[in-house]
């Protein structure tokens, strides 16, 4: 039986589209998961979308639909995404699924009934972006210390996760366990979240639904981080009969999570589990922020940060390098475009590409493709065969232990010395003289078999071009094992190459950068969270279809069973209508009753707990607030907006 091998990523929030950040967690996490099946490890690798919560809600609300409306076509652009990347997951977790939801429900009561979650009231700050409470001396300047946004007061009815009663035995685990990576972490979540006293978490929320319910108190739903953190069982069978698979995977050999979200994966999650009695997870990495180019984004950089549009243009294993050569894990790093195609420039088209075209060149020039069986070895080869199989040891422990870009680091170490190879032993000098013959066979086939150990080993990082590379230097699926990824002369003597295609073009970065520049088009300073990108522009045809009119609030009252809605009555200057909106945390009806607004005219009518709604009015986002677009002056009802 196999030894099994549990990793995860962070299950992403899908309040936008996936970014190249997602991307890199989730390749680093797919990159590991191929070797260990190389290795021959029973591997479960999961992913997912954490669906739930207020952000979703108010951004549904925008947008005139339901909170599953909004999400799913985002889900599936994360799902699509991963298969551009060639992701190997083998599980999707929506925090919406229903055997999700059974699970989060029984742990949320389970966690009640042992004493660990009491009823209370939170008052405080809480950051609706980032879905976390902080006090006053957590802040950064007033502002989350997360995200740096503005937070706003919160003042609700909750129940709260007794952290507390577990200070000491969090503080135990990360202290004298490898759990946390880097390590330099561990000083960082106990001097700043556990020393200064662990404070208990507030784990339901009432102002608002879109959530897992708690199904004894009717009103409050499960906050997010039982619901989110609780997806690694979930997802494999845990109190639910979707999935049997518990006992045999967890506990999880690896998650590997983004730097803001470390906090609750080192000390809530750990500590969720020690409530349930079960066993803790292995290892945790977090990794560092992903800066562009060490400033927001600039179209005269050209940076194009859209995943889809970078395998487009480069590839999808040139993407995949570049992302994990250049990202060392737990560390902070840079992206741009020019970083990209640099790396792309040297490392790919110049010393792999080339090497493996010049190999198979030579074979083909001085061999027509095939090699012959005479060799004649040289002190010269020692180093090169003696660096490529010793190559497979330190490989296998730098991406055991996530250090992705090191282990890719010491497999262009050998490429690099391969390509020094081909200056020392000069095969075109060679070639010129019969009396070498063996000789040139002897340093060609060092050379392919240099190349099928590095592109062995580096398969799990590039899927797709390195089978390109086998079928180019004649090795098939037998040769290219982990098992014989050390092993020097595995190619048959009298191996037959087969030219193709270029694998790494070069690309003209000056060219490249402008053409990026027109895809960006007009340059536009755009507000940092401002969502538009080139999917959501439209034409004037289509624009003309919103039908915008005036009208005036003549009746405004609250809806009895929703605290944020609103019912009102508006003289549209016809028969009259209804609409139900979500900002009764904003205005009074009082202060709306008599105001000229403008409403969508022929939005289809939607039912809005029991109620209809025929239209929606025009506000604005402002910070924390929002406000209707009212009207002054003498403006008929009814009149059209252009």
């Amino acid at each position: 039986m196999s030894e099994k091998f549990y990793i995860t990523t962070p299950i992403y929030y899908p309040s936008g589209n996936p970014h190249i950040g997602h991307c890199y967690t989730t390749v680093a996490c797919d990159t590991i998961a191929r070797f260990k099946r190389m290795q021959g490890y029973d591997v479960m690798f999961l992913t997912g979308t954490d669906e739930h919560g207020q952000k979703i809600e108010l951004k549904a609300k925008e947008q005139g639909v339901t909170p599953k409306e909004y999400v799913d076509p985002i889900v599936d652009n994360f799902k699509r995404l991963w298969e551009t990347m060639n992701v190997s997951y083998d599980r999707y977790i929506r925090t919406t699924d229903d055997y999700h939801i059974e699970t989060v429900q029984k742990v949320f009561r389970e966690l009640y009934d042992r004493g660990y979650i009491y009823k209370g009231k939170y008052t405080g700050k809480y950051c609706t972006p980032c879905e976390s409470f902080w006090t006053e001396s957590q802040l950064v300047d007033g502002k989350c210390p997360d995200c740096g946004r503005d937070v706003i007061e919160a003042d609700e009815e909750a129940y709260f996760l007794k952290l507390s009663l577990f200070e000491d035995k969090i503080r135990k685990f990360l202290t004298e366990t490898d759990y946390l990576q880097p390590a330099t972490r561990v000083n960082e979540m106990v001097n700043n979240f556990i020393n200064a006293g662990l404070e208990d978490l507030c784990v339901s929320r009432t102002t608002f639904t879109w959530g897992v319910p708690v199904d004894f108190d009717e009103g409050h739903v499960v906050y997010v981080w039982v619901d989110a953190l609780t997806n690694y069982i979930s997802a494999l069978g845990y109190q639910n009969d979707a999935y049997n698979d518990y006992d045999k995977y967890w506990p999880a050999d690896m998650h590997m999570t983004a730097k803001e979200i470390v906090r609750f994966h080192s000390i809530v999650w750990p500590i969720i589990l020690m409530m349930l009695d079960l066993p803790l997870p292995k290892r945790l990495y977090g990794h560092g922020w992903i800066n562009f180019n060490g400033q927001k984004m600039s179209k005269s950089l050209g940076n194009v940060i859209d995943p889809f549009v970078l395998a487009e243009r480069y590839g999808v294993d040139s993407v995949r390098y570049q992302i994990l050569r250049d990202m060392p894990y737990g560390s902070d790093c840079n992206f741009s475009n020019e970083i990209m195609i640099g790396r792309i420039n040297t490392d790919l088209a110049n010393d792999l590409g080339n090497l493996v075209s010049r190999t198979v060149a030579m074979v083909d020039k001085y061999f027509g493709g095939t090699l012959p069986a005479d060799r004649a070895s040289d002190d010269l080869d020692k180093e090169l065969m003696g660096m490529a199989e010793a190559l497979k040891a330190p490989v296998s422990d730098l991406i055991g232990e996530a250090q992705l870009s090191k282990a890719l680091e010491e497999i262009f170490r050998v490429i690099s010395r391969a390509n020094k190879y081909i200056d020392e032993t000069a095969p075109w000098v060679l070639a010129k003289d019969e009396a070498n013959k063996a000789r040139l066979a002897t340093v060609l086939y060092n050379l392919l078999e240099t190349i099928r150990l590095c592109s062995s080993l580096l398969f799990p990082f590039m899927p797709t071009a390195m089978p390109k590379v086998w079928e180019q230097i004649g090795a098939d699926e037998t040769m290219v094992t982990y098992e014989k990824s050390g092993t020097f002369g595995v190619l048959p003597a009298t191996v037959t190459v087969k030219k193709g295609e270029v694998l790494f073009p070069r690309i003209d970065m000056e060219k490249e950068i402008e053409e990026l520049n027109a895809l960006l088009g007009p340059k536009k300073e755009w507000k940092e969270d401002e969502d538009l990108d080139k999917a959501n522009i439209i034409t004037i045809d289509k624009f003309a279809e919103i039908k915008l009119r005036t009208g005036e609030i003549v009746a405004c009252e609250k809806m009895k069973k929703a605290k944020k809605l609103l019912k009102i009555r508006i003289d549209d200057g016809r028969d009259g209508r209804q609409i139900v909106s979500g900002i009764a945390n904003y205005y009074t009806p009082e202060e709306l009753i008599g105001k000229k607004i403008i409403f969508v005219a022929n939005l289809a009518p939607a039912k809005l707990c029991g109620e209809e709604s025929q239209g929606m009015l025009l506000a604005c986002d402002a910070g924390d607030d929002v406000k209707v677009v009212f009207l002054d002056g003498d403006i008929p009802n009814g009149s059209t907006v252009r």
